[in-house]
């Protein structure tokens, strides 16, 4: 049974109930992602999202794992344009660690400076590997071509120029002026009772108040449409493939025709089976990998193709 409640202070609870599973998943999700950053913030949604697990007033970095890895569940996070999620995946029966290990992280982390350096290493490491991986990478350079100057087409994990130069403040300014009660939406699934859900949150988050500076980081016009580009865009690398992306204006997320649009990347390029891979790399041995991609956001989106080829 899917329920809805709203808490005084505007979190939202979404859950759904199914006593015939023997697990919970319980996410705490935040409009907040690379989309809502100005030019010089760009990659913060993702390190304030790696920050959250680097140790609490409670806990530190490791107790956070260890106390989640001693009942074999799993604790982890991501960050897309749109959307900052941290989730965890438990047994029924620890539920109440899940609630209390996602809600110590998310209103009582540390943001300690010598955290914020080590992890700020780790990310630069992860932007380097992206980079060295072109299959990858090419997704990114198609989103910067195809929606222009828009802060949804910048990475998700920032450059290495913006990454080196955000301050504790910048982080903590950021973080308090986006992570908002209004913006927050804890979902769960599996074996639970909604109103006992209710009441553990709200006791925990309830309490959560919005600040003043609320709407600082709406100025940098995340929240209007973007324009889409078109043209061909080549970026010269010294490597042994071509990697191409090819591709057009889709739908967003909740258009009536999403479904149709799933269907459709499926058939073209979803699979072994799907008419890009039979033609293009079993028939006529072209590409060891190719297949279509699409991508919805909530007023736009884009479907295109990728192949790696000689």
């Amino acid at each position: 049974m899917a329920s809805k409640t709203v808490l005084d202070n505007g979190i939202r609870i979404v859950s759904h109930e199914m006593p015939e599973h023997r697990s919970v998943s319980l996410g705490i999700w935040v409009e907040n992602g690379s989309r809502h950053e100005s030019e010089a913030e760009n990659g913060l949604s993702h390190f304030i999202e790696h920050l959250l697990f680097k140790g609490t007033a409670r806990r530190s970095a490791a107790q956070i794992a260890e106390e989640m890895d001693a009942v074999g569940g799993v604790l982890n996070a991501f960050t897309s344009k749109e959307h900052t999620c941290y989730y965890a995946k438990v047994l029924d029966e620890n539920l109440p660690l899940a609630i209390d290990l996602l809600t110590d992280i998310f209103l009582h982390s540390s943001f300690e400076a010598e955290e914020i350096e080590r992890e700020r290493s780790v990310i630069l490491q992860e932007i380097s590997q992206a980079e060295d991986t072109p299959d990858d990478y090419v997704h990114d350079l198609f989103n910067l071509d195809f929606f222009k100057d828009h802060p949804i087409g910048r990475p998700i994990c920032g450059r290495e120029q913006t990454v080196n130069g955000f301050s504790r403040e910048d982080i903590l300014g950021f973080f308090r002026s986006r992570y908002q009660p209004r913006r927050v939406i804890v979902s769960a699934a599996g074996n639970f009772r909604h109103s006992a859900l209710v009441d553990e949150i709200g006791a925990r988050l309830g309490v959560v108040h919005g600040s003043t500076d609320s709407d600082r980081a709406l100025s940098v016009n995340g929240e209007s449409a973007p324009e889409m580009g078109s043209g061909i865009f080549p970026h010269a690398k010294s490597l042994e493939q071509v990697h191409l992306c090819l591709g057009v204006a889709g739908i967003s997320q909740a258009h009536p025709k999403r479904y149709i649009a799933y269907v459709l990347n499926t058939l073209l390029g979803g699979g072994m089976s799907s008419r890009l891979f039979q033609e293009i790399r079993e028939k006529r041995g072209k590409a060891y990998s190719v297949y279509s991609f699409s991508s919805s956001y909530k007023d736009v989106g884009y479907f295109g193709v990728y192949a790696g080829t000689s």
